[in-house]
């Protein structure tokens, strides 16, 4: 799946959502359904600075694609990462680079985050595209 289709996944199924209660629902469950990180690559150099709450970001290469795992001690946290997740894992460090995260505002999370998410989130996109960055001069 593209990213431009995950991010067209993404609008339809909060599209179907018009309360913002039940979309932050939404993202708790999407966060649930991440694997917890093992305790070993729960360290410092994956944890990602600016955010409010503690979220460990870990990238993998695997044939050109970059994978990303993740794990927040808080819920909200937990489904903004997934949604990002959901859309950039599996792709090139090119694609992910060359990415307009244009879901971001349309289905309204912006403007619903409080600034210190929101400063959360603009870290958790820059650590994956700093990823991308890294892998992409390594090949």
């Amino acid at each position: 799946m593209s990213i431009n289709e995950a991010q067209e996944q993404i609008i339809e199924e909060f599209g179907e959502l018009e309360d913002w209660m039940d979309r932050y629902q939404l993202l708790i469950d999407l966060g649930n359904e991440q694997q917890p990180l093992p305790a070993e690559e729960k360290n410092e150099s994956n944890l990602i600075p600016g955010c409010q709450s503690r979220l460990w970001l870990v990238c993998d290469e695997k044939e050109g694609s970059l994978h990303f795992r993740s794990e927040s001690d808080a819920l909200i946290v937990k489904g903004i990462v997934t949604l990002l997740i959901k859309v950039l894992s599996g792709h090139t460090p090119k694609e992910i680079l060359e990415a307009d995260l244009y879901f971001i505002d349309k289905i309204g999370l912006r403007e619903h985050l409080s600034p210190t998410r929101s400063n959360g989130l603009l870290s958790m996109l820059r650590q994956m595209r700093m990823y991308a960055l890294a892998y992409q001069a390594k090949s």
